[in-house]
């Protein structure tokens, strides 16, 4: 099916509910991040728990770096305050920033996450990547109108996801 492209392989209510601990077992060592309404509300600079995110993170041994479709004046203060390299102008959903992430963190796609909240641009180039992708709910309801314009198909294509997740979990219980 022509949605599958956009599927998450996971999702997550929060990127601050997720066990990285527990990802680090399986053998995840970089993790790739987008920052707005995944990190931060929209435009917001790093706050407090972004920041004992990634010291948590690097305390751990992940390699981190942030994928953001945004300019360097607002990326470079935020990669900053968190203490993460990053790619700014990474025209998602294009392999490119992914890619250059990795060989920065010195990961390869087998151990290495990416953690966003857009269908389009976050999961769609994790997926073209070959990158497991964890979809987050978007932290605040206030967008760019090109977001919130995006919304509206997602909500289309995560109708589909979830209707596949529940039919697999039914043919699982059966079997």
């Amino acid at each position: 099916m022509f949605l599958r492209r956009f599927y998450p392989d996971h999702r997550a209510e929060s990127v601050y509910r997720m066990d990285f601990g527990e990802l680090y077992k399986k053998g995840v060592r970089g993790v790739l991040f987008d920052i707005d309404n995944t990190l931060v509300p929209h435009g917001a600079p790093a706050d407090q728990a972004a920041v004992r995110l990634f010291a948590a993170l690097r305390e751990t041994g992940f390699q981190t770096c942030l994928i953001s479709n945004n300019k360097p004046p607002r990326i470079l203060p935020f990669a900053r305050a968190v203490g993460s390299d990053c790619i700014c102008d990474a025209h998602k959903p294009s392999r490119t920033g992914y890619l250059e992430a990795m060989k920065r963190m010195g990961t390869t796609a087998a151990d290495t996450i990416f953690v966003g909240d857009q269908l389009f641009t976050d999961v769609y180039g994790a997926k073209r990547a070959g990158i497991p992708s964890w979809l987050v709910r978007p932290i605040h309801p206030k967008e760019e109108i090109q977001i919130v314009l995006k919304r509206y198909p997602e909500r289309i294509v995560l109708y589909f996801y979830e209707r596949e997740r529940r039919k697999k979990g039914r043919k699982r219980k059966k079997g």
